[in-house]
């Protein structure tokens, strides 16, 4: 049977698991009302965080032989949209003979667009380009069509690249159609491109396959609770079989011997138990349970290892530690130093876009062997978390709180190089597209983070902005933005390059509302304090001393009582007491609470709640830190 390898590409919400969805439907692999993104945190946020595979068979296997083609294999890789994730996407490019690259019919190509296709592009791959959601009232397929072209060029394709099949389609309907003009009322029409356009994966005899060494690299890993470990590899060269004994080689490490307990191959989202497997399918192994994304499985020692799979580099840093708050031990299970660092390595395992400082010493990113955790100034021990972006972190200390930690971040902040003696920051590429009338609050907003803005047009009613900022800029601003756009803007971001240090930002122009005192919030203090700025706690919810409950409009912290009830007396007035209304809370989730804190605060992050609180709790305690401070500066 014919192999084709393809992942489906895109920019967040351009509808890349819509399409997977409705290919997997229409060829019988699954049922109605089935969707790839199966996680919880993915079903909630409307978002792909995790590379899937799955397969079908094309023309589906009750089908073929009735005067159509053969059955054909292909498999499938779903990939996440944001830039936040785009590891994942890195390292599936390797595994697939080719990409669909969906683009928005109305949008047209964004940040993440450009970012995967040049990954595609630098592999020598092909694209297909899927122009999706065309039944969109101000979709303009004619214009997309062109911005794609556009940027093929601008990013340097072959002739070959640039000379690319376009399928117009409504994924969510499962309509695909050759030409915007032509009937259709499913997927035929990509399908049919995609055993035309796609070379078979291995096109050799099953003969010239068995002389051929084992050579495999995993692209991603899972868990069983009673295998152990599973590699997704693709087969590059040779066979596998079940028993094979291989060799695990990556450049400069020592060759490891391990032998290969069970195969499966994919049917729909199933994994299927196989005896053997040959060049170009994809498979999952068991029994290796040191293996690791980017190593090279091979039957001959001697063989030459794949090249490694290249990621890019971390952009931010924070510091995870034990959540020792007056509150902390209360609401989670797994609350220790030791835990949090198992829980860690155990995400290094798969998130190859983290990486993890244990060590006393080093200020750099790191390897995958821990020592031991830092210490603090105050005697808290920590660890050095580096990762993709803000959305990167938050989903893993959301995973985490949902499986019972409790666990304290730092501020996150942006990691500077040096090179030459010269001082460099991350920039990135931002895209936002605004009504008219919001086009000043966001251009001024943008330039005061130190933006350029390097392009702008409009199109029916909207301006598309485009901005080189550096990633420090950018850290706090999405929910200004939100705000400054009344949630109709859309503010899209890749990252570009280190460039040099390009000076001091000043992200907050507010305060932080500080209690201090312990106890219960009372709605009456809570409704004296609405003047003075924005509350993030409910009347009732549990305070103590030097926990952010808010922020203040000026600059300056303001230490309050938010415990402080309505005075009685025996004394009798004219009027009656008036019930008291309170504006809606700003409630902090773990996203919002990355944006808003300071350098000088904790984000304290539990099964149930999420707060903001001070380094140092008392008031004489922050005054004696901050003069310190100072002295060390001067």
């Amino acid at each position: 049977m014919e192999i084709r390898n393809i992942a489906i590409i895109a920019h967040v919400d351009h509808g890349k698991t819509a399409l997977t969805d409705a290919l997997m439907r229409q060829t019988g692999m699954v049922e109605e009302g089935f969707t790839m993104d199966t996680n919880a945190l993915e079903q909630e946020r409307g978002i792909t965080i995790y590379a899937k595979n799955g397969s079908i068979f094309y023309p589906p296997l009750h089908k073929a032989g009735e005067g159509q083609r053969k059955a054909t294999k292909i498999n499938i890789v779903d990939t996440p949209g944001h830039a936040d994730f785009g590891s994942e996407v890195e390292r599936v490019l390797r595994a697939i003979d080719t990409v669909l690259l969906v683009v928005d019919a109305q949008e047209g190509p964004m940040p993440q667009t450009r970012f995967v296709l040049k990954k595609s592009l630098e592999l020598g791959l092909r694209p297909i380009v899927v122009i999706n959601k065309i039944d969109k009232p101000a979709a303009d397929p004619n214009r997309v069509h062109d911005e794609v072209l556009e940027l093929f060029m601008e990013l340097g394709a072959s002739s070959a690249q640039i000379d690319f099949p376009v399928v117009y389609a409504i994924g969510k309907q499962g309509i695909a159609k050759r030409k915007l003009t032509d009937e259709s009322k499913d997927l035929t029409p990509l399908l049919d491109l995609i055993l035309d356009w796609v070379k078979p994966a291995g096109k050799m005899t099953s003969d010239e396959i068995k002389e051929k060494p084992l050579r495999m690299q995993p692209f991603n890993l899972a868990y069983d609770n009673f295998l152990g470990r599973l590699a997704v590899c693709k087969v590059e060269e040779g066979s596998i079989k079940t028993g094979s004994e291989i060799f695990i080689k990556a450049r400069g490490e020592p060759t490891v011997k391990g032998k290969i307990t069970k195969i499966f191959t994919f049917e729909g989202m199933k994994r299927v138990e196989a005896e053997s497997a040959e060049q170009g399918d994809i498979v999952m192994v068991a029994g290796l349970p040191t293996i690791y994304i980017g190593e090279t499985i091979c039957t001959e020692e001697a063989a030459e290892p794949l090249p490694a799979i290249g990621i890019d580099e971390p952009t931010i840093s924070l510091n995870f530690m034990v959540n020792d708050s007056p509150l902390g031990g209360r609401d989670g299970k797994l609350v220790t130093t030791r835990q949090i660092r198992e829980r860690l390595e155990r995400e290094l395992e798969t998130n190859v876009g983290l990486k993890v400082d244990f060590s006393p010493a080093s200020d750099t990113a790191t390897s995958r062997k821990p020592q031991d955790s830092r210490s603090l100034s105050d005697g808290a021990s920590y660890y050095v978390v580096y990762g993709r972006g803000e959305l990167h972190i938050s989903v893993l200390l959301e995973q985490m709180r949902r499986e019972g930690y409790e666990v304290q971040v730092s501020e996150p902040k942006v990691i500077i190089k040096e090179e030459g003696g010269v001082k460099q920051e991350p920039f990135e590429e931002v895209v936002a597209d605004v009504r008219n009338e919001n086009v000043g609050d966001v251009v001024s907003a943008l330039l005061k983070r130190k933006g350029i803005m390097t392009h702008q047009y409009e199109h029916e009613g909207m301006t598309r902005l485009i901005f080189e900022i550096p990633t420090r800029g950018l850290l706090g601003y999405r929910n200004e933005f939100i705000i400054s756009t009344k949630g109709e803007g859309i503010l899209s971001s890749r990252f570009v390059e280190f460039r040099p240090f390009a000076g001091e930002i000043d992200r907050h122009d507010f305060g932080s509302m500080v209690s201090m005192v312990n106890g219960k919030a009372v709605a009456f203090a809570l409704w004296n304090l609405e003047q003075r700025g924005t509350r993030y706690i409910e009347p009732g919810a549990d305070i103590y001393e030097g926990m952010v409950i808010g922020n203040v409009s000026k600059g300056e912290d303001l230490d309050v009582n938010p415990a402080k009830g309505k005075e009685l007396s025996n004394m009798r007035t004219s009027s009656t007491d008036e019930a008291i209304i309170l504006k809606a809370c700003w409630p902090l989730s773990i996203e919002r609470g990355l944006e808003v804190m300071k350098g000088d605060e904790y984000l304290e992050i539990t099964p149930h709640f999420v707060r903001l609180r001070k380094k140092y709790l008392t008031k004489a305690d922050r005054s004696r830190a901050s003069k310190k401070e100072g002295g060390d500066k001067s």
